[in-house]
């Protein structure tokens, strides 16, 4: 995964807000309207946070006659769990050593 792309999956995530309409847009495609209505904020702030959610490739806009659905693209996520993956393996692997060395003493 290109850094930039990471840096920008990792930028979005870091809002609750736009976690929040992630876990939305997991469970189906959803109208600006609707992703602003469990929120006290605008349809346009929402909209702002939508923006950031397409730019890190998290988010699509269809066209659907007046209606412009928003849907989850989970791709980037998968790759930045990836990334995380690694460091996963480090800290486990420095744990089992932990381990091993706390068993012999």
């Amino acid at each position: 995964m290109a850094p930039e792309r990471l840096d920008a999956t990792f930028a979005a995530l870091a809002d609750p807000t736009r976690r929040a309409i992630l876990a939305r847009l997991a469970r189906g495609e959803a109208s600006v309207k609707e992703l602003a209505e469990p929120f006290a904020m605008t349809q346009p702030a929402i909209s702002k946070h939508l923006k950031v959610l397409e730019r890190a490739g998290l988010v699509e806009r269809g066209k659907d006659a007046q209606r412009r659905p928003c849907r989850l693209v989970a791709e980037p996520m998968r790759d930045a769990a990836g990334w995380l993956g690694d460091y996963r393996r480090f800290w486990t692997e420095s744990y089992d050593r932990l381990e091993d060395l706390l068993a012999d003493e």
